[in-house]
């Protein structure tokens, strides 16, 4: 048994642009092409980036999108993290709920971490040879309290407002 050598990181993302984020972990080539269609075909309406670290051969920070500056963000968050076979999609005019199940039903993605509009942070570790791998995210604040009838009243509204129920 080899002694733990590890370096734990927190890469803290601003979303100073309040943009959805999701990110996972994949493990082929074709991640960024399939997480493409896989946006597309579930609104015409979505813009977004994507983003995907390879963790062997080139190495390189696979990407595409319909939007410069989600594809931008989604390469930056890529780089930032630096995490083998992790991917990052970043959404505006479209939400998380709007493709998570179609995401989670690609053959290569192994797991998603978050999806969040909140500024967040990634937890890295980093072993000797310099290789890493996400262990965690750190999504929000704790909560304030337990919420009231009215508070569930304005949820309630909230949800058809935006049109999410009728």
């Amino acid at each position: 048994m080899a002694k733990l050598d590890y370096n734990v990181m927190q890469i803290s993302v601003e979303n100073k642009m309040n943009y959805n984020v999701i990110l996972g972990q994949s493990h082929f080539i074709k991640t960024v092409e399939d997480i493409y269609e896989a946006i597309v075909t579930a609104s015409a309406d979505i813009r977004f980036g994507i983003a995907f670290n390879e963790a062997s051969g080139d190495r390189l920070i696979r990407y595409d999108g319909n939007d410069k500056a989600a594809i931008d963000m989604a390469v930056e968050v890529a780089k930032e993290v630096g995490a083998g076979h992790m991917f990052c999609i970043v959404l505006s005019k479209g939400y998380p709920i709007n493709i998570l199940n179609r995401i989670k039903g690609l053959q290569e993605v192994v797991n998603l971490y978050i999806a969040t509009s909140n500024p967040f942070s990634v937890l890295v570790v980093k072993d000797k040879n310099n290789d890493r791998g996400i262990i965690g995210v750190i999504d929000g604040k704790p909560p304030k309290g337990i919420e009231t009838e009215k508070d569930k009243e304005k949820r309630h509204k909230f949800l058809r407002d935006i049109g999410y129920k009728r």
